[in-house]
């Protein structure tokens, strides 16, 4: 199912306004990553994620800071559409600060607060070497919570 027909899908289903604006984006940067958290998110076992700070604010930066009520179409690693989620909250910290609950909501690994990051250091860190900003332990890290609002095929 492409984007736009999953949109078309959800609006009609749960009367939301069909011009409403909305994201379509997948997790991680490879199509294995993307599938996997795509599953987690529709099982309902992912509710949040983290992205550098430094990629929203730098010079090039293509994509604006997640806002709350916002939806977004996550797509699998084929680019296909598997679901609609809102963000609902986000906030923004040092990834030293990053909280268990956190890593706990984004549902990989173990869920522990030291596998989130020990996985994530290892992702900014090769996000840094591409934007050119050094990532450290203080570097900003934003965090969002969201709600699965709708399923493919539902």
């Amino acid at each position: 199912m492409t984007e736009k027909e999953l949109w078309k899908e959800f609006c009609e289903k749960k009367n939301v306004d069909i011009s409403t604006p909305y994201e379509a984006w997948g997790f991680g940067d490879d199509e294995e990553t993307a599938d996997e958290l795509a599953d987690l998110v529709v099982k309902g076992i992912k509710y949040g994620t983290a992205s550098s700070y430094d990629d929203y604010v730098a010079e090039d930066a293509l994509d604006e800071l997640p806002q709350v009520g916002e939806y977004s179409v996550i797509l699998n690693g084929k680019e296909e559409a598997v679901c609609v989620i809102r963000t609902k909250e986000v906030f923004i910290l040092p990834f030293n600060e990053v909280p268990e609950s956190h890593a706990f909501a984004e549902g990989e690994g173990d869920r522990t607060l030291d596998y989130w990051r020990r996985v994530h250091k290892e992702f900014f860190e090769e996000c840094a070497e591409e934007s050119g900003i050094p990532f450290t332990e203080e570097s900003k890290v934003v965090c969002e919570q969201f709600s699965l609002e709708y399923v493919a095929g539902e």
